[in-house]
């Protein structure tokens, strides 16, 4: 009897081994032949796999299988990689959980962006600041855990991504952050919670009118929400769309339905290329996306706000209006999401996955992580006056 329960638990063994390779394989071929960014992001893909497959080899439960994928997907140094499945210990995403952004400037990391009414800015952390520490160490290390391991040589673009995650928090821990090397800051765990209605909207100032999506771009009800809050201020001598909450992102059906309330004829507003099949079949495949006007007609002044937080569909309707030549816009960069994702689903754990397999780009063929608005201002308050300012402008 106890030589066939040692050869059962070999056998088990051999299978969860079996259970996570094949996974992993499926996962890093999925990568291998759709992500769209390889000539963009300076991952060394073969690397990813000689410096991962020896842990695949050991592992016994999913828990686990996450964090390998989680670590995985952190070569890809972007918040459009990421897992359905998450742990206790998990990073939270980017941007849709972090209240904090900081960029590189100058080997710092300078505070670029706080999300309104949310816990780092509610502590007292003002723009400018420079982060030098995280939950008692210094951000030069803490950045370590997530940085690729399968380049050589660091970016820009990396050092935000490991500090921006690191900043996030994972959703077991306090968060504590130094700045300016002397003052520290403990946040609070975050209890805002997203508005209960989809859509906002109310009229200021000299007869302008505001509507904000409340990170819904991915409800189709936001339609029919988008409707009646646009029913308040269409008489009105100009409209400020306010797309800073969109950290979520949402689908065209929305995004068109939104911008089609704004322009007079078909038009095209953001180009797509497919490189996965020219990496496939040797031919290139590309095309450009149309939207149509939609029931009555606002032909007055559009502004429309972005920033840090403006994520994926937002990032598309925000460079989509700026192409239809409808609007000017006001903020800072936004999330820097890249592409259009689609999901995939592991056959073994059923863990499933969702990397960025379509470019999108402005339809004048700018990449549209690389947009930058016309008005590049940091504060959210000032960021509105502008905006005001702009409609009175052409009055």
């Amino acid at each position: 009897m106890l030589r066939i329960i040692i050869i059962l638990g070999i056998v088990s063994s051999s299978f969860a081994q079996t259970k996570y390779q094949k996974d992993f394989d499926y996962y890093w071929k999925t990568v291998d032949q759709y992500f769209a960014y390889f000539d963009v992001q300076k991952t060394n893909w073969d690397n990813v796999r000689r410096i991962y497959q020896p842990s695949v080899d050991t592992i016994q439960n999913d828990d686990d299988f996450i964090r390998l994928l989680e670590k995985t997907n952190n070569e890809l140094y972007n918040g459009h990689i990421s897992l359905n499945r998450n742990l206790p210990s998990s990073s939270r995403m980017i941007p849709s959980g972090t209240d904090i952004w900081v960029s590189y400037e100058n080997n710092k990391f300078i505070v670029t962006g706080l999300r309104d009414g949310f816990s780092a800015q509610n502590s007292g952390i003002k723009l400018g600041m420079q982060v030098t520490g995280y939950n008692g160490s210094s951000i030069s290390e803490g950045i370590k855990k997530f940085l690729p391991k399968s380049v050589s040589v660091y970016t820009k673009e990396m050092y935000e991504y490991a500090a921006n995650v690191l900043l996030a928090g994972t959703h077991d821990t306090s968060r504590s952050i130094n700045v300016n090397s002397s003052l520290t800051f403990d946040l609070k765990e975050e209890t805002k919670l997203n508005p209960k209605q989809l859509v906002t909207s109310k009229v200021i100032g000299n007869n302008i009118g505001y509507i904000r999506i409340n990170n819904s771009l991915g409800n189709n009800s936001t339609i029919e929400a988008f409707d009646n809050a646009f029913k308040l201020v269409e008489n009105t001598n100009g409209i400020i769309l306010d797309l800073r909450d969109t950290p979520g992102g949402g689908n065209t059906t929305v995004a068109r339905a939104i911008m089609g309330r704004f322009i007079t004829q078909e038009a095209a507003y953001q180009r797509h290329s497919f490189p996965y099949e020219e990496k496939l079949y040797g031919v290139k495949r590309k095309t450009i996306e149309l939207v149509s006007p939609r029931g009555n007609i606002y032909s007055k002044p559009l502004v429309v706000l972005c920033g840090r937080w403006t994520g994926s569909m937002g990032e598309g309707m925000t460079i989509g209006f700026d192409g239809l030549n409808r609007t000017e816009t006001v903020g800072t960069e936004m999330a820097d999401l890249l592409g259009a994702v689609y999901n995939y689903t592991l056959a073994e754990t059923k863990i499933g996955f969702q990397i960025p397999v379509e470019k999108l780009f402005h339809i004048n063929g700018t990449p549209r992580e690389d947009f930058k608005p016309k008005h590049y201002i940091l504060d959210t308050k000032d960021q509105l006056q502008k905006a005001v300012e702009i409609i009175n402008a052409s009055l």
